[in-house]
């Protein structure tokens, strides 16, 4: 198929004698102050007359007369108090998805009429939907790109060797660019769980890993940062293929905040020391920092590179032995770097990688007797049971990083540019699927329908595409599941009376893509205000003051983090003490240094990840007490 040059011209358009699928997609700039417009009538019967000359004609006709019925279904009028000013303008809504594939073999003619951004587009594919996203923002039509990277180890790592799950099965991991098998990965369960912890307990028991001095295992752990930066290109494209975001962003962040995790933590290895402390009499008291032991750990899809060494680095550090899970999403990055670990001087046993699903292998590690420590990152709810389930087995302590709905809090002094820049990279990097995703905008309404507007005009120019291209901003989403959630989120939005000024459906009819999505008009009651939704969706709301502000921020049973984008110092320190999260982020977001501890308040966590606070979570206290006979000093 082909875009028409000026769509908005009278002309008729010839396609050639070849097969056909009819996709119209249409743009209209509408007034929020009428919903019922002569250009929509006329939209309605142009499509209707292009229906009839199609053989496809059924669908579009359907298509076509559901234009007014499904925008006064979906999107409420707005009270005067939430009606755009003068000037400004609505989008029309997002449409379904048509499943109906329509094909045909015809020469027939196209009419277009003289109508303010109407855009017909005729392209290989079916009759989708009415969106606002223009044609630039569409996924790529070409084949993805092949990475330059083979798929290496999909068996289990157990005591230092690639070995097949004890039942025998594998699962499939899958591109979410298109939704096809990547590779098939051993499936482990309690079986396997079982001969990974018993590996852990004797490299911990009897091995040399514990016993080393602290500077070996410092240089254990520099070798490894010296290798992922040497693979760094392999690691960054099994890490984009696998989980879809882009390239730019795997290899230009995170595998280099990986290398330099590792040896953050390497520098600690020798520099973890206890303390001699007075007595009332005439006893030595030492305080001791152990290993726990053996660990467990469970990492997330989102980022399974990044959480690897937020978790392994520091336990291996502290020296202790571990059972890594991964997430079944995305199991290959983290397979791929543990070998490179074993290459750096690892000893067998003492790092041990177990890929599976929550309910079978995720549930075997937590209630495990034989393992002493527990972390964890993902949703909350999963978390309370990791929690439950270590609690009800030998009671090992845990560390949770759950969700969060974070708010981005942009006062009125703000340069409002800028603000919507950094709004708009706190809530769509990642593809939102970041756990402290700021998706609560909450903007003064001195400024809030500028920023509205430029939030809108910044979402429609995303680049939405193969992240494996260059300019590419956002890739698809991790599966289906997903991004059916996503798109459940986006209708609820709609049918609970927020305007939908950005977005709101997929992105081609192949892979996981959604377009970035901006809403305006949201209640603190709405669901796409309270939940997370981990996808990209951006919820504008209004607020007029600091101690409104302040309630409604935190108002929810979320405190993982928060923005705050200001010109005044005042405005900031008051607003960072009184938001109740974890980490606030002031004139910036999404600083994840290595020496910053990260964790949430409330539902969002127990415990913090990163920085020297880490090591609390791998070490134990001990104090050792001895009398003294005769002392010289007390």
């Amino acid at each position: 198929g082909k875009e028409l040059s000026n769509p908005f011209a009278s002309q008729v358009v010839t396609e050639p004698k070849a097969p056909i699928f009819l996709k119209i997609s249409v743009s209209l700039h509408l007034s929020s102050r009428s919903h019922h417009r002569p250009e929509e009538n006329q939209i309605a019967e142009n499509l209707l007359e292009i229906s009839q000359q199609h053989p496809a004609g059924m669908a579009a006709r359907r298509a076509a007369s559901s234009i007014l019925s499904r925008r006064l279904l979906t999107r409420p009028s707005p009270s005067p108090a939430s009606a755009s000013p003068a000037g400004k303008s609505d989008l029309l809504g997002a449409g379904e998805v048509l499943p109906s594939k329509l094909r045909g073999n015809t020469e027939q003619n196209y009419t277009t009429s003289r109508l303010p951004n109407l855009q017909v587009v005729l392209v290989a594919g079916a009759l989708l939907r009415f969106s606002t996203a223009p044609a630039a923002a569409a996924a790529p039509t070409e084949e993805p790109i092949q990475p330059a990277v083979e798929v290496k180890h999909t068996q289990l790592l157990i005591n230092g060797n690639f070995v097949d799950a004890a039942s025998g099965k594998t699962f499939p991991t899958l591109d979410p660019r298109t939704g096809e098998v990547i590779a098939r990965v051993a499936e482990g369960d309690s079986e396997d769980i079982d001969r990974a912890v018993a590996a852990a307990r004797r490299a911990f028991d009897e091995g040399p890993w514990p016993r080393m001095t602290a500077y070996e295992r410092c240089r254990v752990l520099l070798r490894f940062a010296d290798l992922v930066e040497e693979h760094a290109e392999e690691i960054a494209a099994l890490e984009t293929w696998d989980n879809g975001k882009t390239l730019a962003q795997s290899a230009g962040a995170e595998v280099p905040m990986v290398a330099r995790c590792m040896r953050y933590y390497a520098g600690w290895a020798d520099k973890i020391h206890g303390l001699v402390v007075p007595t009332d009499g005439g006893h030595h008291a030492q305080v001791l920092h152990e290993p726990v032991g053996v660990a467990g750990q469970i990492i997330p899809w989102n980022f399974p590179l990044l959480m690897f060494a937020w978790k392994v680095g520091p336990a291996l550090a502290c020296g202790n032995t571990v059972v890594l899970k991964t997430a079944e999403q995305t199991p290959l990055s983290a397979l791929y770097v543990a070998r490179l670990l074993h290459e750096a001087g690892l000893p067998d046993g003492v790092l041990n990688v177990v890929s599976g699903f929550g309910p079978t292998a995720g549930a075997a590690l937590c209630s495990h007797m034989g393992v002493d420590k527990l972390a964890f990152t993902g949703s909350t709810g999963t978390g309370q049971i990791v929690l439950e389930l270590a609690a009800r087995s030998n009671l090992k302590p845990v560390t949770l990083e759950l969700g969060g709905k974070s708010p981005f809090i942009v006062m009125d002094d703000a340069d409002v540019d800028q603000a919507v820049d950094l709004a708009h990279h706190a809530v769509f990097f990642n593809q939102g699927q970041c756990c402290c995703a700021g998706s609560r905008t909450f903007v003064h309404e001195r400024v809030y329908d500028e920023f509205v507007e430029k939030s809108r005009a910044r979402a429609v120019k995303r680049v939405v595409g193969d992240p494996f291209r260059n300019g590419v901003e956002q890739g698809p989403q991790i599966d289906g599941d997903q991004f059916d959630k996503i798109l459940r989120y986006v209708r609820s939005g709609v049918d609970s009376g927020a305007t939908l000024v950005a977005g709101g459906d997929r992105v081609g009819n192949r892979g996981f893509y959604i377009q970035p999505t901006v809403f305006a008009d949201a209640k603190d009651d709405m669901k796409i205000a309270k939940d997370e939704i981990f996808g990209p969706v951006q919820t504008i709301l209004k607020f007029s003051g600091v101690e409104e502000v302040v309630r409604r921020a935190n108002a929810t049973h979320y405190g993982l983090a928060a923005g705050v984008f200001t010109r005044s110092l005042d405005a900031a320190n008051t607003l960072s003490r009184a938001l109740r999260a974890g980490t606030v982020w002031v004139n910036c977001y999404d600083v994840f240094d290595a020496t910053i501890p990260f964790g949430g308040y409330k539902m969002s966590g127990v415990g913090r990840e990163k920085g020297i606070y880490a090591l609390r979570n791998y070490l134990q206290t001990k104090a050792v007490v001895t009398p003294l006979k005769n002392p010289a000093w007390l």
